[in-house]
This record gives C-alpha cells, structure tokens and sequence, in this order.
C-alpha cells in the first residue's frame, strides 16, 4: 500500500483510537410487525478522509443523513466525555469500535476502561497482524491464545470481543483455512465474529452460509459491495455483486445484532456514496424483513 495513503491502523493512530457505546440486543434490531426499523451503522473509516480533518463536523452529517449508529475506528483526539457528548448531540448509538490488536495487547486494562467509560459492548479486533497471518498453523493458534487471553478480559468487564476478517483468512495450511484454524483454538464464548461480507467473498466463499455456519458467533456484519472487475471495485451497497438478499436472511436467522456500511476505498465523494448505502440498505432490510 502507498505509503501516503490512510490505513485503517495509522488512522487508528491518528485518531487516538478507542471505544464506543450502547450496542443494542438483537432484539431489539429486527423488526417487528414491520413497526420498528433495523438500525444501520456507518464505519467511520469509510469517511476517514473528511473525519481526520473535521472528526466532530463528520460525525454530525453522518448523523444528518440518516445513519442510526456509528462503529468507530479512532475518536480524533476526543476524550470519553467529549465522545459522550457527541453522540448525545448526534443522537447516534454505537455499534463496536475498532481497537488493533497491538493496543488490546499491550494496554488491555487502558482500553477496556475507554470502553467502559463510554458504554461500549462491542470491541473489534479489525485483523491479524503480519507476523501470525504470514506463519503457518502453529502461529495461528498462537494468535488464538491471545485472543483468548484478551477476550476473557474484556468478557470479565462486561463487554465481548470480536474479530472482523479480509480475504487472507481463507487461505489455507494444511488444509484447513486460516479462519478455521482461528476459530477452532478460540472460545466461542470469548471471542465473537464481525463478518465483513465482500471479503468474505473475495476469498472465495458464500457470506450466508458462513452466518449459518457460525450462527449466534456472528454479532454484526460489515455490509460491503464491490463490482466484478479485475480491481473488485468498492462501490456502495447494492451497486456491485454481492447477495445481500441471501445474506440479510442468514443474518435475521443467526440473530445479527448490526448492519454496518463500510466502502475501504471510495471512488464517488464519501459522503454520497454513504448516502446511497443508506438508501439501498432500507430498501433490502425493509424487502427482506
């Protein structure tokens, strides 16, 4: 990646990374009787490029356009209250935060604390570091035994922990994927999963049938889309080839909690390109309800 560009960890870094608050139940995010309307949730990351610049402005036109929450990937200096009062402001709830998985380690006490200062339940560990995805199996379960270690932390402090996947983790070692391997050394009951769909897919598996497969593990998914060309373009949701129909009905089966838009790259303005997620993703959720 080029160096000048913004990677979710050095903005992470620039935002003085934390946690978040008020996740909902399950619950309370299916609609009933048509009367209640499942919440969607924007990354923050997807408009990295306006909230690095304006962390507060950015937010509160998220908010305008219609997000119901936000899931975090760094705070922009603000303090617990300060973000406290942002989404006071805002309105907005808190779907997860993103916390790497060097922080989580090295200042697990620190970062549980954010988390609890500000209501969050949902603390995401966003990928694996270089030094266990490049090794072979052993390493992954090496990795596993910290995330168990981690897990049982944030566990004990009222909170869970979870994992969001790209691509690499459905390559595989000795002929189990990486994936696999992660989730059979880690307790189900320590550490959850954040799928994100289109990389779940670009690695050459079915989103909804990895929901069914790992049912109740699933806590929120990343709503992502991408097109069919040799660059897998990110385009907004419902523009591009993922099955979000199917996807959405594995999901209301396993008991999701959230629908999180999320773009990594955005070719269209960022907020225009939130806007029209937002629109399609009423439209799908409101469909397949």
């Amino acid at each position: 990646m080029n160096s000048n560009k913004i990677t979710r960890r050095n903005f992470a870094i620039q935002m003085a990374a934390a946690g978040a608050a008020m996740s909902l139940s399950a619950g309370a995010l299916q609609c009933s009787g048509g009367t209640k309307q499942t919440p969607v949730a924007l990354q923050l990351y997807t408009v990295r490029d306006l909230a690095k610049n304006d962390f507060r402005g950015t937010v509160e036109k998220v908010a305008k356009i219609g997000y119901d929450a936000v899931e975090f990937a760094g705070y922009g200096g603000l303090s617990a209250k300060e973000v406290k009062q942002l989404l006071k402001n805002t309105g907005l709830q808190i779907a997860g935060t993103h916390e790497g998985f060097e922080g989580m380690q090295a200042n697990t006490e620190e970062r549980i604390a954010f988390n609890l200062g500000i209501g969050n339940k949902n603390i995401v560990v966003p990928s694996m570091p270089g030094k266990w995805r490049e090794s072979d199996a052993d390493g992954i379960k090496e990795f596993a035994a910290e995330m168990n270690k981690i897990g049982a932390k944030v566990n004990d402090a009222g909170m869970q922990l979870l994992y969001h996947n790209h691509n690499f983790e459905f390559t595989k070692l000795d002929g189990e994927t990486i994936y696999d391997i992660l989730l059979k050394n880690t307790d189900a009951n320590l550490l959850k999963l954040e799928i994100d769909v289109a990389w779940v897919q670009r690695g050459g598996q079915n989103p909804a049938n990895l929901i069914r497969k790992e049912g109740s593990r699933v806590v929120s998914l990343h709503m992502k889309d991408f097109l069919d060309d040799s660059d897998h373009t990110f385009v907004p949701v419902g523009t591009g080839v993922v099955d979000f129909k199917s996807i959405i009905k594995a999901a209301r089966e396993a008991g999701v909690q959230w629908f999180i838009v999320e773009q990594d790259r955005i070719k269209r303005p960022p907020l225009e390109a939130i806007e029209i997620s937002l629109k399609n993703m009423r439209k799908l959720l409101k469909t397949n309800s």
